[in-house]
């Protein structure tokens, strides 16, 4: 395993060895540990002093199954803060194979240019891409893969990414080429993009593999965690069957289904844009309802879904976008939904965070709510680069200011996701008290609080709701460095014996001795890591709250966010 150092200055490319202190980390837990250590947390996001840090997990390229996340680090020019967003599609798997611990890219140009990174079995180089200027990533990934070969897998930005927006998104290709799997949330594109780079095209030949220390063993557990997996009946049979847009029904009916941007708990018209009913839509028009979003992944809770006339239109169609553009919007057209998803993914900016500033323009009147002809056009604005498109696709926070509206649902300036925090109050947790901003996926309490998995813990009553975030919240941060997908988190909660499978493949790969518990003590130090460069870069105590307008009632269940902030303040006190 090697370390690939990028200075897109000078365009020096060198190569390091790993050190000690790295070699047990993947993911999240060595993009946080690098960012900790070698960028200032004061610096501009945009500026030369911010490292962007791409690494696949311990456990991608390898045979685990659903072990293909990517995790992208960087001081956040969304948030101000640490941030690790991550995403499938084929890049982690195919990095791990050509034996990249991680690729750091550092310092910026002295002018205004466009580079292609190209990494192969033999070097990593830079090229001119100029010719892909203000290019969608749709056109980029067909233009490079014309170029350089179908198989070759694509990270890129789009418009947002190259004008530097707060919620440009980094794309990573699935499975068919499709731009569709994002290192979505925080402006990890806009730091892309702030280095000069369009895209990153990475092609791991025909011989390249991730050795196993002990195969045999690897395997053997490997086999078993698969099973658990499948057995579950979420991991297993919902997801696979109708994808995350599963939980519109179920938190419709919960009634914490954030609706008219977190006015109501319950959506009118929710099973028009439900996963049964997108199921439905995708079988008549011949699209595919199962998909994996990268390869091994054994859930394939993604799909493919095609317009009214049969054509494909969009892939990884989320319930987090559906929700977004959907009932936060108030718009019930899953087909105009489904065009904005293709916008977000080919402009190449977060679908939560435009999804909510578009809710937030409704709120100001800009346009009206439930317009969804008018909500289309005003994502097209983004990829155009006028001025209105610029506010949205700097996020929600800059657009409550833009249009002086109080109501704006975001912590650290990042929008919340598409569970209300009066009537899912763990998620609420997680939301305020996460160094990355609101993040559903930093710490999922919709387990015990809505879906009884590893336990219940009753949604509207505040009690237990603290212990529940932090628990989850040190998981996550130990399953983002593995490179498993977040959802292998329900085989573990329901199963005791899942998370020692996960050691036991660890080390059969690397050779090492890791315990249970040491996989909770990893956790917790990159939590720790985290939460202290925030506080270097400035943030406080009173950065972990929720906005005030979490204090009215919530219908139906007439409930408001009532943890205290002295209980949120010990939510991630190890």
């Amino acid at each position: 395993m090697k370390i690939c150092r990028i200075n897109m200055r000078n365009k020096s490319i060198t190569y390091e060895e790993v050190k000690s202190e790295y070699m047990a980390l993947g993911g999240r837990g060595l993009t946080s540990k690098i960012i900790s250590e070698e960028v200032d947390a004061t610096c501009h996001p945009l500026g030369k002093n911010n490292k962007l840090v791409i690494a696949p997990g311990l456990l991608s390229g390898s045979m685990a199954p659903s072990s293909g996340r990517l995790s992208v680090g960087t001081k956040s020019p969304l948030t101000g803060g640490i941030k690790e967003s991550n995403a499938g599609g084929t890049a982690a798997q195919t990095l791990a194979k050509l034996g990249y611990k991680a690729i750091i890219i550092e310092d910026k140009p002295d002018k205004e240019e466009l580079n292609l990174i190209k990494v192969t079995d033999e070097c990593v180089s830079i090229e001119d891409a100029s010719y892909l200027r203000m290019k969608g990533n749709y056109e980029t990934g067909d233009i490079l893969r014309e170029k350089f070969g179908s198989k070759t897998t694509v990270m890129s930005v789009g418009q947002a990414g190259e004008m530097k927006l707060s919620a440009a998104s980094i794309a990573v290709t699935d499975t068919e080429g499709h731009p569709t799997r994002h290192c979505g949330r925080g402006g990890t594109g806009a730091v892309l993009g702030s280095k000069g780079i369009k895209a990153i095209l990475i092609d791991s030949g025909k011989t390249n593999e991730v050795k196993y220390h002990d195969k045999d063993s690897f395997m053997k557990a490997s086999r078993s965690f698969s099973k658990m997996i499948l057995d579950h009946p979420v991991s297993g049979q919902g997801l696979p069957t109708y994808g995350t847009a599963v939980l519109v029904n179920i938190l419709n009916e919960a009634g914490g289904l954030p609706t008219d941007n977190f006015r109501n708990g319950r959506f009118e018209f929710a099973e028009n844009i439900s996963g049964e009913t997108m199921y439905e839509l995708i079988n008549k028009r011949k699209g595919n309802a199962t998909h994996a979003c990268h390869p091994g992944c054994i859930m394939r809770c993604s799909q493919m879904y095609n317009d009214e006339n049969g054509d494909y239109l969009t892939g990884g169609f989320e319930y987090e976008t559906i929700w977004a553009f959907g009932a936060h919007c108030h718009i019930k057209n899953l087909d105009s939904i489904a065009k904005m998803d293709r916008l977000c993914d080919d402009i190449g900016i977060d679908t939560i965070d435009t999804g909510v500033a578009v809710g937030i323009a409704m709120e100001g009147k800009y346009i009206e709510l439930g317009d969804d002809k008018a909500a289309i056009k005003l994502v097209e604005e983004v990829g155009k680069g006028s001025p209105i498109g610029r506010i949205i696709g700097n996020g929600a926070a800059f657009t409550g200011q833009a249009f002086g509206t109080e109501r704006v649902p975001v912590v650290k300036k990042q929008a919340l996701p598409a569970y209300d925090p009066r009537s899912v109050k763990g998620i609420g947790v997680t939301y305020a008290t996460s160094p990355m901003g609101a993040d559903h996926t930093a710490g999922y309490s919709v387990t015990a609080n809505i879906l009884g998995v590893g336990g219940t813990v009753d949604p509207l009553k505040k009690e237990g709701q603290v212990d529940l975030s932090r628990n989850l919240q040190v998981a996550t941060a130990a399953i983002d460095s593995t490179g498993l997908c977040l959802f292998v988190a329900f085989a573990i909660l329901d199963n005791e014996g899942a998370l020692q499978e996960i050691v036991n493949m660890i080390n059969a790969e690397y050779n090492t001795s890791i315990g249970v518990e040491d996989v909770i003590t990893l956790g917790q130090e990159i939590l720790k890591m985290e939460k202290e460069f925030n506080k270097r870069a400035g943030f406080t105590k009173a950065h972990d709250r929720l906005p005030e307008f979490f204090n009215e009632n919530l219908e139906p269940h007439n409930v408001v966010f009532d943890i205290t902030d002295e209980e949120l303040d010990m939510t991630l006190e190890f």
